[in-house]
């Protein structure tokens, strides 16, 4: 069985549902730590030609606070508005829009749930059938850390291959899982390119500048660009 996790995060890059696609389990890792700054809760659309960072409000945020007690803000509706104006313009605005703004303006307020739904709902979208697991239900409370504690989800569900996004090639032993009867591989985007009005490109955006601008057939083709890399960790 292939199994990929990571923690939850808003309309992550298309790298995050290429790893989703592939498995056949995927674990949203939503009692890992809230990472301040990081892309939990923000992530980057096109807004005139650049780059432009939206962030969530969240509340709750204490040092070393899992993602699932971590409470939404009241910022909803202004993130759905920048949305909206961004990309009103769009090829597929239209079937687009109003699937993102009922996943932005739903009125769950835990953090992790709140982006579960998100990640599910696109994921329904696109016609990926990944059966989906939350870390809290399959692990609850542990002491294990790092590649022990990914381990452990391997056995749980009984996994026989995990892939990691390619930043984990760093953080895994390849020795250690397969000691576990565990094959070990990362997974890299390649060069993703597609027309984003008459501007000039900007990669690795968000998932809704992606499906603001493909149809959902040229999505599941985009999907498969990407390359798996075995046998490779510390």
């Amino acid at each position: 069985m292939i199994v990929g996790s990571n923690q939850p995060y808003l309309f992550p890059y298309i790298g995050y549902w290429q790893l989703i696609n592939l498995s056949e389990v995927y674990v949203i890792s939503d009692s890992m730590q809230y990472i301040k700054k990081g892309y939990i809760n923000r992530n980057n659309i096109l807004i005139d030609g650049k780059k432009y960072l939206f962030t969530l409000e969240v509340l709750g945020v204490h040092s070393n606070t899992p993602i699932n007690k971590v409470i939404v803000g009241g910022n909803a509706k202004k993130v759905a508005k920048s949305i909206f104006h961004a990309y009103k313009k769009a090829p597929y605005f239209n079937k687009i829009y109003p699937l993102i703004e009922e996943i932005v303006l739903n009125k769950e307020k835990n953090l992790a749930k709140y982006l579960g739904y998100s990640i599910e709902t696109i994921s329904n979208y696109l016609g990926i059938e990944t059966n989906f697991i939350y870390l809290s239900r399959l692990q609850g409370e542990t002491d294990l850390k790092a590649e022990e504690r990914t381990i452990d989800i391997c056995k749980r569900v009984g996994a026989t291959h995990y892939i990691n996004a390619i930043g984990g090639v760093k953080l895994y032993s390849k020795e250690r899982f397969l000691k576990e009867g565990i094959e070990l591989s990362f997974l890299q985007t390649k060069e993703i390119k597609y027309k984003q009005f008459n501007n000039k490109f900007i990669p690795n955006l968000s998932i809704i500048d992606i499906m603001m601008f493909n149809s959902k057939k040229e999505i599941k083709e985009i999907l498969t660009k990407f390359d798996l890399i075995k046998n490779k960790g510390l």
